[in-house]
């Protein structure tokens, strides 16, 4: 299997997080990335870097005002004497407000959904090598390869068109998919994150192109909290081609693969051509943000599951913070694919 990684990831080192109250050390930091990398390099894996795509992959995508802040928002942050090294928002638009600021402190607000992501001075560079590195596996896939995975970081499923939040700011997984759209072919995303898919939901949601399908912790009280229920099936041309599959606090690897099954006999009944995962392992039991129970060799049944599919597959990198143990949940996850995607 052909893996995916650029060391520009490093250049985002984000330390400020704002949660539940408080200020906490960030935990999307750059040594989930490293930890993965070694664990691949020691079981024998090849790992490439990714080209340069430029920016139309990401303006397919993405809103040209967004990209335009995300550029230049830390560069007017320092400019403007602001007391704090990230850029940090210390208000958001509610339902009723409308209008996009001049200001820049209005346009964080504006362009974030939370205060968990940080741009630093060169968040933009690291987010712009993460969605290369999408690309690029997905290239190998048109190519013919049957599979590949894209480690990416920081993570992208949480990216709007015109919004970040959730340590993601390009969505990753839905511009490698937009790039296949164009390339002419049929597309589906199936997210295994432990956090709904809100961004890439918002992207597609009007779509019936590509098909969008979560498993994740119940939002009812678990991030992203807004998005991600069951009736939400799609609108306008979209409806039917979203599938929302909440699972509850502390469901395990048992539980998980028979709600899988529902999500992968949608995914064959949309007979799609190429598959794309989002491949979060925060739903690791050990994990910090303690959603799931699934355990190292469940990410390999998981995966087999997905792999028995038979379509050729772009695996991207999302979450996943036990550090200690990222590297070999990521191994079982691609060495249980590889197991159910043998011809």
């Amino acid at each position: 299997m052909h893996v995916v990684f650029s060391p520009d990831h490093a250049r985002h080192r984000p330390e400020t997080y704002f949660r539940a109250g408080g200020f906490v050390p960030h935990p999307e930091k750059p040594e989930r990335a490293e930890a993965i990398v070694a664990e691949l390099r020691r079981a024998g894996f090849a790992v490439e870097p990714p080209h340069d795509y430029g920016p139309a992959p990401r303006a397919a995508v993405h809103a040209p005002d967004y990209l335009a802040f995300l550029d230049s928002a830390h560069r007017r942050w320092r400019a403007m004497g602001a007391a704090s090294a990230e850029v940090v928002p210390n208000i958001h638009p509610g339902r009723h407000m409308q209008s996009l600021p001049r200001g820049l402190v209005g346009q964080v607000g504006w362009y974030t959904t939370d205060m968990s992501s940080p741009i630093g001075p060169d968040t933009f560079a690291a987010a712009v090598s993460s969605a290369n590195v999408a690309l690029h596996a997905a290239e190998r896939v048109l190519g013919g390869a049957p599979a590949a995975y894209a480690l990416c970081r920081p993570p992208g499923h949480h990216a709007f068109a015109d919004m970040c939040g959730g340590f993601c700011f390009l969505n990753n997984v839905a511009i490698a998919a937009e790039y296949a759209v164009r390339r002419g072919r049929r597309p589906a995303i199936l997210d295994v994150d432990v956090h709904h898919g809100n961004g890439t939901q918002g992207i597609f949601y009007r779509r019936r192109d590509v098909l969008t399908v979560s498993l994740h912790c119940d939002p009812a009280d678990f991030y992203p909290f807004f998005s991600g229920h069951a009736h939400e099936r799609g609108e306008g041309e979209g409806r039917g081609a979203n599938l929302n599959l909440p699972l509850a606090r502390g469901t395990g690897d048992n539980a998980y693969l028979e709600s899988l099954a529902e999500g992968l006999a949608t995914l064959r009944a949309f007979a799609p051509d190429i598959l794309f995962v989002a491949l979060g392992l925060d739903g690791y039991e050990g994990d910090p943000f303690a959603g799931f129970r699934i355990t190292t060799a469940g990410f390999g049944r998981i995966a087999r599951a997905i792999g028995e599919l038979g379509l050729p597959t772009v695996l991207v990198q999302e979450g996943g913070y036990n550090c200690d143990d990222l590297g070999k949940n990521v191994r079982s996850f691609l060495e249980g694919f590889a197991a159910g995607n043998r011809p």
